[in-house]
């Protein structure tokens, strides 16, 4: 089962709501308030989770600082109009078939999503 880790700024209504969906997702907003990037990467890596953020300074960590690449990441590139909205956006992209956020870097954006393949 796919895991994820809510960045600090991804609002928590929406982790609530995909918890109540049944998704496997950790909040840094509960467990580690105030924690660095680096350190939400490493701990993603050492997880396999997928990381939700609306912080573009992930791309950078993985591919130009080349970190260690965690199970996924999803950069959300736009503001919610609602706190469930990435929620939302991110259940019906799953809903889709063959999709898949695994090892993946995704880019969305309302009018598109975008993904690279990461590197370990």
């Amino acid at each position: 089962m796919t895991k994820f880790l809510a960045d600090e700024n991804f609002p928590l209504p929406s982790v609530k709501r995909l918890r109540a969906a049944g998704y496997d997702i950790e909040a840094i907003i509960i467990d580690s308030p105030g924690d660095s990037d680096e350190n939400i990467l490493r701990r993603g890596a050492t997880d396999e989770s997928i990381i939700l953020t609306f912080d573009r300074d992930f791309g950078e960590l993985v591919f130009r600082l080349k970190l260690p690449a965690p199970g996924g990441i999803v950069y959300f590139r736009f503001d919610p109009a609602t706190p469930e909205e990435p929620a939302d956006f991110l259940e019906r992209l799953l809903a889709q078939p063959g999709f898949s956020l695994d090892k993946k870097f995704t880019v969305v954006d309302r009018r598109q999503v975008r993904q690279r393949p990461l590197v370990s």
